[in-house]
């Protein structure tokens, strides 16, 4: 079939994540992507790109990967399924044991689901369930961030604090309480990140003060804000709130969809890169390098030794999911892992991740750039323009990431974009010279971006 022909069925067929309704049915423009290899995918006409986004942070080892392939294969002709509500199968009997061998302390429980969003959905009812369990039924309250992302489900969704998905859609909002976004780009008022970090800080005790820590049942956090536009906390920040929220006995749960897997350099972030021991880590994304869906959960032994064994009161943990723990997925989880660690290539991010963030940095002498921020192997790039009024961001009005994304495809490069912030995340695979490249390519699409706000009268 042609472009063409794609593009109508897409239009006639099909309703994708995050669709404009507004907009159904009318998309003349997005790719149609047949193939991918390395670090590059291609469209339907030909068009070879840097993925940019890795997909969706997720394709740690690159495209095209034939171990992942085979082991699936060989997965699929040996046992393609197996429940995991009243069976053991042998592939996540493996996954979970390398798994529990990473994270830090005692988080040594594996819970599979099939992505992240049921993972986080999954862990928040757990904790409901351990406080029902234990009699405190009235601690079920919930403190999020703002700009956090946690997934689409609904008690996912509901501890989301992203202003462009507060739409139409239901979600709970009784019992969720949303904390500012720690980026000190957003607040120039205070002098310097340190100041900065003491009142978000202040704010998070003085929000479980408020609600009576006795009402708390756990704290969600992104180390780094990921879809929020990647946003890095103030140096000690998320060390300083474990310290506040474990002084209280609220839950910890670090969602680490995003960086672990080796986003950061590690397989696990929340210790190795912010000093903290959670009692719950939510994982999914690169945990098969994209090639199948699989989340999931590592819970404390502390955490469930509370509510499980004599303490259970023949309770059941009645969730889950057909996929769950599937072998298929596990294979392809393990295969991943093998490459990983075969490439060195959790080495290879502590290695290639800060030239990276430093070539990235590189951009800020371009007006539109107003801020550059990342952290190992994920970094944003936000624009600013601003009107006749100071005070005016026009960044909105202009959906000045969907344009840069315009131009970059055409110049070989996807980037992510968000209203005015491009996401780069690439493969870790990637290499200098890619990097390189990779820059080269957004530092055009970012020119031709201020020649489009130009020709349109845009001030910058």
């Amino acid at each position: 079939m042609t472009t063409k022909q794609h593009r109508e069925i897409y239009n006639k067929n099909l309703l994708h994540p995050w669709g404009d309704l507004s907009e159904l049915g009318n998309d003349e423009s997005s790719s149609v992507i047949v193939k991918g290899k390395g670090i590059h995918i291609f469209d339907s006409d030909g068009n070879k790109m840097i993925d940019g986004p890795a997909g969706m942070w997720c394709m740690q080892t690159g495209y095209g990967r034939k171990e992942i392939a085979d082991a699936v294969s060989k997965q699929i002709l040996s046992l393609s399924y197996a429940t995991s509500f009243t069976l053991i199968n042998d592939k996540e009997t493996e996954l979970a044991k390398r798994i529990s061998e990473q994270t830090p302390g005692d988080l040594n429980r594996i819970y599979f689901t099939t992505g992240g969003s049921t993972a986080v959905d999954s862990a928040l009812r757990l904790c409901q369930l351990a406080n029902n369990i234990k009699g405190a039924r009235n601690k079920k309250q919930i403190i999020t961030r703002e700009k956090a992302y946690h997934g689409s489900t609904y008690l996912s969704a509901s501890v989301t604090g992203k202003e462009r998905d507060k739409t139409a859609m239901d979600v709970k909002r009784e019992g969720i309480h949303f904390l500012k976004a720690p980026c000190h780009f957003y607040y120039p008022e205070f002098d310097n990140e340190d100041d900065f970090c003491d009142f978000l800080i202040n704010e998070l005790e003085e929000k479980i003060i408020e609600i009576g820590p006795e009402n708390i049942m756990a704290f969600i956090a992104e180390p780094i804000l990921a879809s929020g536009g990647v946003i890095v906390p103030p140096k000690n920040y998320n060390y300083r709130c474990w310290e506040v929220v474990k002084r209280y006995n609220i839950i910890y749960i670090a969602d680490e969809v995003v960086t672990a897997f080796g986003r950061l350099g590690y397989w696990f972030a929340s210790e190795h890169v912010f000093g903290i021991i959670p009692d719950i880590i939510i994982f999914a994304k690169g945990i098969t390098s994209g090639y199948i869906p699989m989340g999931g959960y590592a819970v404390s032994e502390k955490f469930m030794s509370t509510f499980s064994g004599d303490e259970a009161d023949g309770c059941l943990y009645s969730n889950g999911y057909t996929w769950s723990g599937s072998p298929v997925a596990c294979a392809a989880a393990l295969a991943s892992w093998d490459i990983i660690d075969s490439e060195n290539l959790l080495e290879h991010v502590l290695n290639v991740g800060p030239y990276f963030q430093q070539q990235l940095q590189l951009l800020r002498d371009i007006p539109i750039v107003g801020n550059v921020r990342g952290h190992g192997l994920m970094a944003a790039v936000e624009m600013t323009v601003r009107g006749e009024n100071e005070q005016d961001l026009l960044e909105k009005d202009y959906a000045i990431g969907e344009l840069v994304d315009k131009h970059c495809q055409k110049l070989g490069l996807l980037v992510r974009p968000f209203i005015n912030i491009c996401i780069i995340s690439p493969p870790l695979i990637i290499t200098r010279k890619e990097i390189d490249n990779l820059v080269s390519i957004l530092r055009k699409g970012l020119e031709l971006t201020m020649r489009d706000l130009e020709e349109i009268g845009v001030s910058l």
